[in-house]
């Protein structure tokens, strides 16, 4: 006699979208246990500004993985888990995972190119004073990092709005339904907002987010050119 049982919960999320959530959470339980060690793992996997002693290549993948907080980590795989696992089960499992890579690389270049703009200049100095403490450059320049997922997920918050348009999303603290395309755009327009509002209590990347969904734009709108041709998934 065969018997049946219902697949648990982690086994109905599409595999590249549960594999990002089940990654991201032992990689923010590592940063947690050997934040009681002399292992840096943000100093290791973050991503550096690409002129400093601590960049090394591999953090371009590596820093999408890693989180600073409980609620930081949280709300981007909670929109992994909303948006990203109807978009692998309308493409398919190796275009979603392109596609995440690409956007969260994407993202971190970005990045690169506004730290860039405004440290470059630095290189014409041995130190900088940061309040009234004189701080060696090329220590200075190691400080910039970032970390987390959230350039990914503007991608496929973008796909979302490009692929569902008119699906209602609701907004925790706007209780009121907006358009998945009103939404996004709404989304984008705040990010620019803040990236060159450069608040001085704001320390969130906005601009990697804003690199997250010009690179998932693009990558949505050539695919559909694309698929047009062969018979698309859209």
């Amino acid at each position: 006699m065969n018997s049946y049982q219902k697949p648990g919960f982690l086994n109905s999320i599409p595999p590249v979208t549960r594999n990002i959530i089940i990654i991201n959470v032992i990689a923010w339980l590592a940063t947690l246990a050997f934040s009681r060690t002399n292992i840096d793992l943000v100093r290791m996997f973050g991503l550096h500004y690409f002129l400093s002693s601590d960049f090394k290549i591999y953090q371009l993948v590596t820093y999408m993985f890693l989180h600073g907080s409980w609620a930081h980590i949280f709300f981007n795989m909670f929109a992994v888990y909303m948006f990203g696992q109807v978009i692998e089960n309308s493409w398919n499992t190796k275009r979603f995972l392109i596609f995440y890579l690409i956007t969260g690389i994407g993202a971190g270049l970005v990045q690169e190119f506004v730290w860039f703009l405004n440290l470059h200049n630095l290189s014409d100095y041995q130190f900088i004073t940061d309040g009234q403490v004189r701080i060696p450059v090329g220590e200075y320049l190691n400080q910039f990092v970032t970390i987390g997922a959230s350039g990914a997920v503007f991608g496929i918050l973008i796909a979302f709005g490009i692929m569902f348009p008119n699906v209602p999303l609701m907004l925790i603290f706007l209780p009121i339904p907006i358009k998945a395309k009103y939404f996004v755009v709404l989304y984008g327009l705040v990010e620019l907002f803040m990236g060159f509002g450069n608040f001085g209590w704001d320390n969130v990347a906005h601009f990697a987010h804003l690199g997250g969904m010009l690179f998932g734009l693009i990558m949505v709108l050539y695919w559909r050119k694309k698929d047009k041709k062969n018979v698309g998934y859209f």
